[in-house]
């Protein structure tokens, strides 16, 4: 090939930017193209490895980039940030009726297709995401106005809208900047390349899958989210590879890990706990991906294209040329992406038209699930049905933390408290199995699958549901015989 028609067919190629790795493999650069490639490589790659995986001292402690720039974006707008969720959460209700009752069906502007397929059941949540959020803004800016408690307390609305609800709205946004960095210019490439002969074949995902799990643990759980929704979309994944990613790998960060275990007061035990937590969820991965619900996922990709098996098999054993495959799929990956400016512009668009209704739906379902722990017995009597287990596994303390086992599935942060308040002294080995039950659960509706369903990701709410008990039954003997052992 001539190195003019070579031109041609990059340049050709510039604009698709999404293409796969075979795709990748058949482009040729010359020398000038090859330069432009590494450039790009190297300084983007860098820019979004510092901002989501360095920590830097901050105020007395270390912090990701990334959490300190979000931090301080939703801090600079001080409690008038609550004002402006208001606007942004009654907007979305606003636009759900206008554009789901109104003018159904006769508006092709993208927004317009984000409340195609709202039901019923999104107006309902809509409309209560709004209550709580307005009767909150309204508790904290408005002296001597004072909401109900059972929406605006300290363990409902008070432990949803402020850490959660504002945090995703500046990950959100912030993410939005910095996530091209990470995902178009090639450093995804060389993790796939690299880690595919492991991925694949323990957890049936690319090796790319890895940046996702990485991303969640050192960030936050809603990135990871996030980030494998947004790459379902560029068709890097397909149906099945992204809700196994989105319900196995989207695990709380370190800093969040670290504040549930110091609850529990297993502080000293941190490192230990943690590690326990991230090898059993890779573990519990192995075995959820080979069962329904996910299994019976469809292997498509979101422009439609049906996975072959040569496509599942490619790149799966190991060998040293691995690395320079990667690397070489990398420098054409970073050299036919957009400018950064295009590349930031289009990655903002696509999460301000996801902004609201995420929001919304963190808001309805976060402070009612807090609601039902805090106010019903519901969880408690959800717990009876684990009680066998525990008594099965040797447990002790069962009756004071069974009711905290099925708590999960409303806030990460639930099974701790909890089991901190039931009134009852619990022995260490009940505490750790508590913590890591908890942790390697991953799903939970005041965040990740509240995310997983506000992005339209493919994946019903029973079938989160589903993998949620399914993850919970699986720990269960699992993180059992590691505490036995282990305290």
């Amino acid at each position: 090939m001539t190195t003019e028609s070579t031109i041609a067919t990059t340049e050709q190629v510039t604009y698709d930017s999404d293409m796969m790795s075979a795709e990748l493999d058949k482009i040729q650069l010359n020398k000038s193209q090859t330069i432009k490639g590494i450039l790009r490589l190297v300084i983007c790659s860098a820019i979004g490895i510092a901002a989501f995986f360095v920590s830097v001292p901050h105020n007395g402690k270390s912090e990701i980039i990334f959490s300190i720039i979000y931090n301080a974006f939703v801090n600079m707008f001080g409690n008038f940030a609550y004002w402006i969720l208001t606007l942004i959460v009654a907007g979305n209700f606003v636009c759900h009726i206008y554009f789901k009752y109104v003018k159904k069906g006769t508006l092709e502007s993208p927004f317009a297709k984000i409340y195609d397929n709202d039901t019923i059941i999104h107006t309902f949540l809509y409309a209560l995401g709004f209550i709580y959020v307005v009767l909150y803004a309204c508790h904290i800016n408005i002296t001597g106005f004072q909401g109900p408690k059972i929406i605006i307390g300290d363990s409902t609305g008070g432990s949803v809208i402020p850490p959660i609800v504002l945090g995703v709205f500046g990950i959100i946004i912030v993410g939005a900047i910095f996530m091209p960095f990470l995902l178009n210019y090639g450093i995804l490439e060389i993790i796939g390349a690299i880690l595919e002969p492991l991925m694949r074949p323990l957890f049936k995902v690319p090796g790319k899958a890895a940046l996702d799990a990485v991303s969640s643990f050192v960030s936050s759980s809603s990135l990871g989210v996030l980030i494998t929704n947004r790459l379902w979309k560029r068709n890097v994944y397909t149906e099945k590879e992204m809700v196994a990613i989105m319900t196995g790998f989207s695990a709380v960060s370190i800093g969040f890990a670290y504040m549930v275990i110091n609850t529990a007061k297993l502080g000293d035990h941190f490192v230990k706990v943690y590690a326990i937590s991230f090898v059993l969820v890779f573990i519990i991965e192995m075995i959820t991906v080979r069962i329904p619900p996910i299994s019976k996922k469809k292997d498509v990709y979101y422009s439609g294209h049906v996975q072959t098996e040569a496509e599942r098999k490619n790149d799966t054993k190991f060998s040293f040329s691995l690395l320079p495959l990667g690397i070489n799929r990398a420098v054409k990956r970073a050299y036919i992406a957009k400018n950064v400016s295009v590349e930031v512009k289009n990655s903002l668009k696509d999460s301000l038209l996801v902004l609201p209704q995420v929001l919304t739906m963190l808001s309805a379902i976060g402070v009612s699930g807090l609601i039902l722990a805090e106010y019903t017995p519901v969880f408690k009597w959800l717990g009876y049905i684990f009680q066998p287990l525990l008594v099965l596994f040797r447990i002790p303390d069962v009756s004071a933390i069974a009711p905290s086992i099925p708590v999960g599935i409303a806030e990460m942060f639930l099974p701790v408290l909890v089991m901190m308040g039931s009134g009852v002294t619990v022995c260490v080995k009940a505490r750790a199995f508590v913590v890591l039950v908890s942790m390697v659960q991953i799903i939970f509706f005041s965040e990740t699958a509240t995310v997983m369903l506000a992005t339209k990701s493919p994946i019903k709410f029973w079938e989160i549901v589903v993998c949620f008990l399914e993850r919970t039954i699986i720990a269960i003997p699992l993180a059992s015989l590691v505490v036995h052992i282990l305290f």
